[in-house]
């Protein structure tokens, strides 16, 4: 995995913990939405850069690849 590729696969991430613990909150979903309003702005960026905005498949078998602690990263 590229260090772009795992950069992209981290902020997904990031924006899914932040998600759910937004949502298990007490606060309901439209008051919620600002919490999210960074993490989704890294995730794009991170897409972005990567070149895999609108390819969700790909992207989703890299965050599917990214194994906590294998501190495998190519160049890229």
């Amino acid at each position: 995995m590229t260090h772009r590729e795992l950069a992209a696969a981290q902020a997904y991430l990031r924006l899914l913990q932040t998600t759910r613990a937004v949502l298990d909150g007490p606060s309901h979903p439209p008051m919620a939405l600002p919490f999210l309003a960074g993490p989704i702005a890294e995730a794009d960026e991170a897409l972005g850069e990567l070149g895999m905005a609108g390819n969700e498949a790909a992207f989703f078998r890299l965050v599917a690849d990214l194994q906590p602690g294998s501190g495998e990263v190519r160049s890229g």
